[in-house]
């Protein structure tokens, strides 16, 4: 009967290691997603956001903010804004934002930084704005991507993108 005892036992033990083991592994492939925020900025224009921290290859960090802005006429608007920490880099506003997929597919954004800065003469160094509205649709949710932002006399700031991020741009770039 000890016999027994010790394979119910030994049985019972692998059972519950081997259900730890899976539980651990769906709890680190499930995708950590940001809440999409959305905000009335005025009567009739709503903003849907998607806000992710990334650091990128030298370890700086980035809020990388993801918004659809849609105004009260129904146009529609889907940008990206990234802010570093400032002093770290002044973003090239004369190269464009890159984006190349893991499969070296490359699309590029084009600077709308003007459009944040009460001083267009003055921009903030460190804040930069890309117009993703023509490309959102065409970007891959089922392999990494990398950012590639334009540093003025340094390194670009290369960011790497999960597809759970992409898809939650997409997610915001639908609202309608």
């Amino acid at each position: 009967m000890t016999n027994h005892m010790r394979r119910i036992l030994s049985l019972l033990t692998a059972t519950a290691l081997l259900g730890v083991c899976i539980l651990g592994l769906v709890l680190q492939a499930a995708p950590a997603l940001a809440a999409i925020r959305q905000l009335e900025e005025a009567p009739g224009q709503f903003v849907y956001q998607s806000r992710q921290t990334i650091f990128d290859q030298h370890g700086d960090r980035w809020q990388v903010i993801a918004f659809n802005r849609i105004r009260p006429d129904g146009h529609t608007s889907f940008d990206l804004r990234l802010v570093g920490f400032p002093g770290k880099g002044e973003i090239d506003r004369d190269r464009p934002l890159t984006l190349i997929s893991s499969l070296k597919q490359t699309w590029t954004a084009r600077d709308a930084s003007s459009q944040i800065f009460t001083d267009a003469s003055a921009p903030e160094p460190n804040v930069g704005q890309y117009d993703l509205q023509p490309m959102v649709a065409q970007l891959p949710t089922a392999i990494p991507m990398q950012l590639v932002l334009p540093i003025r006399g340094q390194d670009d700031a290369v960011l790497s993108l999960s597809p759970a991020l992409i898809q939650e741009w997409k997610t915001v770039a639908a609202y309608d």
